[in-house]
């Protein structure tokens, strides 16, 4: 009986032990054909209904005639000294508001109306004066003759010339006054005494900002509305720092927004600014050739520019893949066989991109079509 213990006991042990071998085994077959794939990331292999579904096609490198492309990218903005506010010359309550907010208006078109009896009393006064003007002018006039006859003396002659001087001069005060609270003293008569004033665009635009509401006393210094010119729209765009010494003021580029991108306009650079900012890029001042309403302040907008063209080699953009910042791509080793190749690209147009130092490439068959699926089939392999 104590046999059969000891025997149970050893059999037991055994077993384990050998179990943990087997453990041991697989572990390192597993560990083996994990570093087997890992080592094996620039080459995959596609089944023939992989590559039915991928459908992929070759080309070779190419010379090529290539222009640089330079994109930009940024907001639409206004120049401050087309961003206007706009005030009353006099206080008074505002009467009504005739715009709102993102409206557009015209030239001279009415903004605003304010009240107050300052208005009233500003043109009783240029009425009067006028009166007491008329009055010493004719006064002025009999002096003169009395005096070249000697019935009258110079003194009296010399008040009603100075009388007449200063009412002279004070109506012409209160004429500028009325002219620029937007009355008109020539039609300014007894019958015709306003209260009321109106607020008038001194240029055509749109309205950004509203200040004020109906009833509310404003004074001369307060802020009714903040206007905005277009043609004052301005581009800040960013330009990265590989391709500052390319942009130059003048250049002609083409600017579209995201939610247009085929309604391409022309505008010109007329600043870069000679500073490269933290992230490495630098600041490029544009403004549209024509206006165009499709651009708003604060609106996002993209931009290209065409630099130089040289003769060079390169390859269709969809055979250049790009992986952690880095470019690739993958040549054509025959029997359904791929092999990644890093690359060095230069510069870029809607259909080719260039490839530096391409001589290796020579004659190589280099996948076209299918080239991001192969990059998408190898990393899940990796993984």
């Amino acid at each position: 009986m104590k046999f059969n213990t000891i025997s149970i006991y050893g059999l037991s042990l055994l077993l384990i032990l050998s179990s943990c071998s087997g453990k041991k085994e697989e572990d390192k077959t597993v560990y083996e054909n994990t570093k087997f794939a890992k080592n094996n990331q620039s080459s995959v292999h596609l089944t023939d209904q992989q590559i039915q579904s991928v459908g992929v096609t070759v080309t070779n490198i190419q010379n090529r005639n290539m222009q640089k492309l330079v994109r930009l990218n940024g907001k639409a903005e206004i120049a401050p000294s087309h961003i206007s506010s706009i005030s009353s010359i006099m206080g008074g309550h505002i009467k009504s508001i005739h715009v709102i907010s993102g409206s557009h208006f015209r030239k001279g078109q009415v903004l605003a109306v304010v009240e107050d009896p300052q208005f009233i009393q500003l043109q009783q006064d240029y009425l009067v004066t006028k009166a007491q003007l008329e009055a010493a002018r004719l006064n002025f006039n009999r002096q003169k003759d009395l005096n070249t006859s000697k019935a009258s003396s110079d003194k009296t002659m010399q008040a009603a010339q100075a009388e007449y001087a200063t009412l002279n001069a004070t109506l012409r005060g209160l004429e500028e006054k009325l002219r620029i609270i937007g009355i008109s003293a020539k039609g300014l008569s007894i019958g015709n005494i306003k209260s009321k004033i109106n607020i008038y665009a001194p240029f055509s635009g749109f309205v950004s900002r509203i200040f004020v509401n109906n009833g509310q006393y404003i004074n001369p210094a307060d802020t009714l509305f903040e206007l905005i010119n277009p043609a004052g729209l301005l581009l800040e765009l960013k330009v990265f720092e590989n391709d500052v010494n390319d942009i130059k003021t003048g250049q002609e580029i083409v600017v579209y927004n995201n939610q247009n991108p085929d309604m391409k306009t022309n505008a010109q650079i007329v600043s870069v600014v000679p500073s490269i900012e933290n992230g490495g890029s630098a600041t490029v001042l544009a403004r549209l050739s024509s206006a165009n309403s499709e651009f708003v302040k604060g609106m996002y907008v993209n931009a290209e520019v065409k630099i130089h063209s040289r003769y060079t080699q390169g390859l269709p953009n969809e055979a250049i893949v790009s992986f952690e910042n880095k470019n690739y791509i993958f040549e054509d080793l025959g029997k359904s066989n791929y092999k990644m190749i890093p690359v060095v690209t230069g510069i870029s147009d809607n259909q080719f991109t260039e490839v530096l130092k391409s001589d290796f490439l020579k004659n190589k068959k280099i996948v076209q079509k299918g080239a991001y699926s192969l990059l998408m089939m190898l990393k899940n392999k990796a993984n």
